[in-house]
Parts: structure tokens; sequence; C-alpha cells
């Protein structure tokens, strides 16, 4: 089936890169984009500035438009500009809106209230287990979870948000990726990305074909902030990028949390700067819902008495929790849940050294305990 001449059209004038504002001022000109593609020099300069003149009339990269028209073919692709009523609203509130998205799964979730959960990629399990909690229960509150497929905190929020979307009144996830609709980064999230596409969605603003590019992810994380009603940030180092996610999230006018941690702990750190400067403090995914001034819907169970703010109580510190080691000996009661080393153990504990040392190593062997970097061990919680 040809693909529609409307959509050709946007991808057409996508394809020329030009400024947000010059598109506008080209569309409000002349109409659609088919008129703005068949307009002479002379009438794109009265409109625009010379340059933005010539690279409309430039003939776009054949063999991109061509990968375009090919992945459109598959009429679970769609291709969602400006004038289509399922382009996100939340988008065009803040402005440096794509004039096209490539989407991939359900349309319904591109305008539903949405908030977005990022990271660290190289999370720690609790933290790991933490971003899964938070967007399961917050999905299961009825918001669509907003991350960018990227490993740790990423994929913990997808798939924590997709394992209860399967609820009659939640929501689900949207992935919005730094490649184009066609590539999946990193390769090792290919089934998790499959499984968004056929349950929720995958969105992106690069053309079919575009490989990961480093400059494209910054770009990518003002998608993310853009499409929620807030950002919620598990784990950060002062380095990672999901503080450029977080600034340009109350550069949009939206709400920023942060879940605090040990102030030993690198993947800390960022979130305590975030609390700093002004994020809000959170523990339990009731404490985002309130801010948010989010009432579930009727038939969810997740804000219950004792519901989601005891559930994920837990999943925020080191304290104990219904579903806690029955069996867990002195030394791991003496660890919690955060990073700590072997002297700050053995003063704990009144062991040894030596004796710390091999009950650790026990407890490794039994995915109980495992070790991190800097001579650091992490107790593992038990699933």
């Amino acid at each position: 089936m040809p693909l529609d001449p409307r959509k050709l059209a946007w991808a057409e004038l996508a394809h020329r890169a030009l400024p947000q504002r010059a598109v506008v001022e080209l569309l409000r000109a002349f109409g659609d984009p088919e008129a703005v593609l068949a307009a002479s020099r002379a009438q794109l300069s009265r409109i625009v500035a010379q340059g933005l003149a010539d690279r409309v009339l430039a003939a776009a990269p054949r063999d991109g438009i061509d990968a375009t028209v090919r992945w459109l073919e598959d009429p679970d692709h769609h291709l969602i500009a400006w004038d289509d009523p399922d382009y996100p609203r939340a988008l065009l509130d803040v402005g440096d809106a794509p004039p096209v998205l490539f989407h991939v799964g359900r349309r319904d979730l591109l305008n539903r209230p949405a908030l977005a959960i990022v990271g660290s990629r190289n999370a720690t399990p609790q933290g790991i287990a933490t971003g899964r909690e938070f967007a399961a229960a917050l999905c299961a509150a009825g918001l669509t979870i907003v991350s960018g497929l990227a490993e740790g905190i990423d994929a913990a929020a997808h798939s924590g948000a997709l394992d209860r979307a399967t609820d009659a009144a939640a929501g689900s996830t949207i992935a919005v990726v730094g490649t184009g609709p066609d590539r999946v980064y990193p390769a090792r999230n290919r089934d998790l990305a499959k499984r968004i596409a056929s349950e929720g969605a995958l969105l992106s603003e690069y053309f079919p074909g575009t490989p990961a590019r480093k400059e494209n992810f910054p770009r990518r994380n003002r998608l993310i902030s853009g499409l929620a009603r807030g950002v919620l940030v598990v784990e950060a180092t002062l380095s990672s990028g999901s503080l450029i996610t977080a600034r340009l999230a109350g550069e949009q006018g939206r709400e920023v949390f942060a879940i605090p941690g040990s102030i030993h702990s690198p993947f800390s750190r960022g979130c305590h700067k975030l609390i700093r400067e002004g994020a809000k403090l959170v523990e339990t995914a009731q404490d985002v819902l309130v801010e948010l001034a989010w009432t579930p819907p009727r038939d969810s169970g997740s804000t219950a008495p004792g519901g989601t703010a005891s559930t994920m109580s837990g999943a925020a510190g080191a304290g104990a929790t219904a579903a806690e080691d029955v069996d867990a000996t002195p030394l791991l009661r003496a660890m919690g849940y955060d990073s700590v080393a072997i002297d700050t153990l053995v003063l704990r504990t009144g062991l040894a050294a030596a004796e710390v040392t091999a009950e650790l190593v026990r407890l490794e062997l039994d995915g109980r305990v495992a070790a991190r970097s800097g001579g650091l061990w992490q107790r593992l919680r038990r699933t």
C-alpha cells in the first residue's frame, strides 16, 4: 500500500531539520507540509530566512526517506505528526516538540497521565528492585511509566510497569529511544523492547535506520520529561544522564522527585544533589501520588489503606518490610540494604574480620549478598 501523501510530506519536511519556530511559521503561512514543500524560493523567503528557505528546497536524502517508507509499510508502525489527534499534547505544551514521532504499540498511551522514572545504567540490585516496585505501584494507580529503555533503572521501570499493566485500571509504559524505531539499544534489551511494543509503546523522533549516537540521548531525555507530569530519579551518580532529565523536567515545569540513599553510596549522590536543589524527597509511591494530586481509578486497589505506601516503604530504605527474610543471619541484619564495608560490619557485629569475610563469601555463594566496588558489600533482597 503506498504511503499516505500527507505522511510522506511530513516525513520530507521533518528531514529538513528546521527549527521548530520556522516550521510553525511555514505551516501558518502555507497550511500544510505539502504546500510548504511546493512553495517557491521567493514565497519561502518571505516567511523564513534565506538559509532556511534553501534547506526546505534542498532534496531530503533518498535513503532516509526510502527507509522511512519501508518501515511504515508495516501496519503496526506509525508516523504521528503535529496535526495528528494522537500527537502527545504534553510535548506541544513544553515546546521543542519534534514535527513527527515514530511510534509502535498502543496509541492511547501517548495522551494518558504519565510519570517518568529514570536512574543509573549501572544500578545496584536494591536500586533495580526499588525502580521496579515503584513503577509497578504507580502503574497500578493508573499512571503510564515513561523511561528510556537503557539498562539499569530504565529497564526496571519498564518491567515493573508491564508486570502491572494487565490490571484493568493500570497504565502501562512508554520507551522513548535515542535511535531509529527499527533499532534497539542496548541490544540486550531486545526482548524487553518487543514486549513494550506489544503491551506498551515505543517512541522515537529519529528516522528509521538512525544508529545509536551519543549526542542523541540527551535530546531524547527532553521527550521523556516532557511526556510526564513529573520525573522520579531512583539512583544516580553526579555524572548521570538522569540529572539532565531532571533539569529538563524543572525547566518544563514538571515535578522532580528523588529517592534518598546511603551517604556512602555514589549512586545516592545525584539524588541527594537534586533534593538539595529542591526535588521532592520520596520514600513511597504514595508520596509521589500525593505530590501529583493524583487520584487512582476506582477499580485500582493500589492505594487502599496500607496498600501502595506500606508496600513501597521497604523499597526505598533499609527498614524491615512484611516480606523481610525470617531466616536472616545476624550479619545480614547488621548489613541492612546499603553498601557497607567489612570494617563497619566488624564494629556492628563484634565478629573478627576473618569471620565476617568468611560469612560474606558463604552468603555470596548463596545469592544473599554481592560484592561491590571499593571493597563494599551489599545485601540482596529475596524474590
